[in-house]
């Protein structure tokens, strides 16, 4: 038996190292590259749930939790829990929008809400549900349920949003 282990790891040998020999180093341009778009140094946070942290923000209809992402990344990324006040008022609430973004993504974590997304329709998010809203992509909130909660992750921090009505 000892002999047949030792075969059987001396004929692996040879297919190991002709993978190792496929492998070529990264070009001087790319590793270059890399080394200019280095993101910035980041710290650690944690957030705990606090009642007192939802606070006013972009829209009356809704209150803001912010998650301490956007001081921790130095404005490169924005996340906040938003909490909808009830009940929903759609002539407040269904105002034809986009916003300025790299990048934004969106968690119901719970109850739902009924938006439009250009190109899209109109689709109702559930908890649980989770979508990626294309740079600048113009939507609408037509409704959500009395206790919709969703989470926001925004690139960059700073961003601004356009109303088009």
């Amino acid at each position: 038996m000892p002999r047949t282990r030792a075969k059987a790891k001396s004929a692996a040998s040879p297919a190991r190292r002709a993978k190792t020999a496929k492998r070529r180093p990264l070009a001087k341009t790319a590793t270059k590259t890399m080394t200019k778009t280095k993101t910035p140094k980041q710290t650690f946070v944690v957030s705990h749930h606090r009642e007192d942290d939802f606070k006013g923000g972009l829209r009356r209809y809704a209150k803001y939790r912010d998650l301490g992402i956007s001081q921790a990344t130095k404005g490169m990324v924005q996340a906040h829990v938003i909490r909808f006040v009830p009940p929903c008022r759609p002539e407040e609430v269904s105002k034809r929008h986009y916003h300025d973004v790299d990048f934004q993504m969106v968690y119901v974590l719970k109850g739902w809400i009924k938006t439009e997304l250009d190109g899209q329709g109109a689709i109702v998010m559930k908890a649980g549900s989770c979508w990626i809203q294309p740079p600048r992509i113009e939507h609408v909130v037509l409704d959500y349920s009395d206790d919709c909660e969703v989470l926001e992750v925004i690139l960059p921090a700073d961003f601004k949003t356009v109303e088009l009505e």
